[in-house]
């Protein structure tokens, strides 16, 4: 039986009645008002209230120069490499069309979103590479227009120079300095010069979460992604401070990121934890966050055996999952639960969260168990069609109009019989 050398303090958060019902608020207000409750709530909350939120090519133009030229550099970098690796997966699908029965033709066809609304999160960190994820993802699928909106940095000068950087070499077609649910809500009822989107995605705090929950339907998302979640599971053959520091490297997200070591080795446990709590006390650059996720979200299991920990991986179906053991195919062969993997100790999580050319938008709270992260499929739309002939027509409509006979759907039926008849 697998038992806890720590446990953690709190549980996964969930959106509480009364941030509901504050989403909710400030969506149908900018559904109703329009501009005027976008800047009432970017006043309120950004203290940002410029005389146009559109980001205009001057200020695109001076983010570039304020961004130092080696910085400027890793942005192109990582872009590359996102934009690559979604360019190959966009070249696995295809559009098909097959002959199923003599005069049946059956097809699909992969058209993209017409326009998607990005949102790049600001807040505790610039996530510069955010905008890389989203931005460059959707223009790979070939969604005709992508808009991004992040909100303005402190002290009022608008998007971080480095991140409006991301954004715009990442392709986006409209800049907004707009942030929070109030961007959202823009983006998906369209304001003034904001024309509504038909899909929104990117990651964000608890608020952004909940408005893309209440606003899907009326358009798309990529997935309700909650704080980061990451899960090692290593053995004794581990180095147990390169495993703290990954743990902690994700707990500095903020401080409900779930951080979770899976082991076989009670020893090898303990040296982790003795390990985080040295650099916790010592040289670890964002302890005040990462603390407080060590203690609110973090667990160390101790298995009986590989099968176990393979077990216990897949029941909790982590956002991150590192695998850092003596036979890591093992558990690359068999998990099925999880957004994604990091095989051996020379990959980290870091590399797929910035620059390694894997998306990372991905699933959190158990959401794994049912569906990946984003990808270039995500902004495609896979639409069907038929072409039938006489010949098609004598082999299928009997069987139709048969079925709907039995449903008693007469209407049906008789569109099934007109085709006969026509011959």
């Amino acid at each position: 039986m697998a038992k806890h050398l720590k446990r953690a303090a709190q549980g996964p958060e969930s959106a509480s009645p009364e941030l509901r019902e504050t989403v909710a608020g400030i969506i149908e207000e900018v559904r109703q008002d329009g501009m005027s409750a976008v800047r009432k709530y970017s006043k309120r909350f950004d203290d940002w209230n410029p005389d146009s939120f559109r980001v205009d090519a001057q200020t695109i133009e001076r983010a570039a120069r304020e961004t130092p030229e080696e910085l400027r550099a890793s942005i192109d970098f990582a872009r590359g490499q996102v934009l690559g690796f979604a360019n190959k997966q966009r070249e696995t699908l295809r559009d098909l069309e097959v002959e199923t029965l003599p005069g049946v033709i059956l097809g699909h066809k992969l058209i993209p979103v017409n326009a998607v609304g990005c949102y790049v999160p600001g807040g505790r960190y610039p996530l510069i590479a955010s905008a890389i994820m989203t931005i460059t993802t959707a223009k790979a699928a070939g969604v005709k227009r992508v808009i991004a909106c992040a909100p303005a940095a402190k002290g009022g000068a608008g998007i971080h120079p480095a991140q409006l950087y991301a954004m715009a070499a990442a392709g986006a077609d409209e800049i907004y300095s707009i942030g929070g649910v109030q961007a959202l809500s823009a983006m998906t009822c369209g304001v003034e010069e904001i024309l509504p989107v038909d899909m929104v995605v990117g990651a964000g705090n608890a608020y952004v979460a909940e408005a893309k929950r209440q606003l899907f339907g009326q358009v798309g998302i990529d997935l309700l992604a909650g704080p980061t979640e990451a899960l090692i599971i290593a053995d004794d053959t581990a180095d147990a401070r390169l495993v703290a520091a990954d743990l902690l490297g994700q707990a500095e997200h903020g401080p409900t990121s779930q951080v979770i070591l899976v082991t076989d080795s009670d020893p090898f446990g303990q040296r982790v934890i003795q390990e985080v709590e040295e650099w916790l006390a010592g040289t670890w650059p964002t302890a005040d966050v990462s603390k407080q996720a060590w203690h609110n979200r973090a667990e160390v299991i101790v298995c009986s055996d590989r099968e176990e920990m393979l077990r216990v991986a897949d029941e909790i179906a982590s956002e991150h999952v590192e695998i850092q053991t003596s036979d890591n195919d093992y558990f690359f062969d068999r998990l099925t639960n999880y957004g994604s993997m990091f095989i051996g100790e020379r990959s980290t999580v870091a590399y797929g969260d910035k620059a390694i050319g894997t998306n990372h938008v991905l699933p959190t709270d158990g959401a794994a168990r049912y569906t990946g992260g984003l990808w270039v499929g995500k902004f495609l739309k896979t639409v069907t069609y038929q072409k039938v002939s006489a010949s098609g027509t004598r082999l299928v409509a009997p069987h139709v109009a048969a079925i709907c006979d039995a449903e008693m759907m007469a209407g049906h039926a008789i569109t099934a019989r007109m085709r006969l008849e026509r011959e």
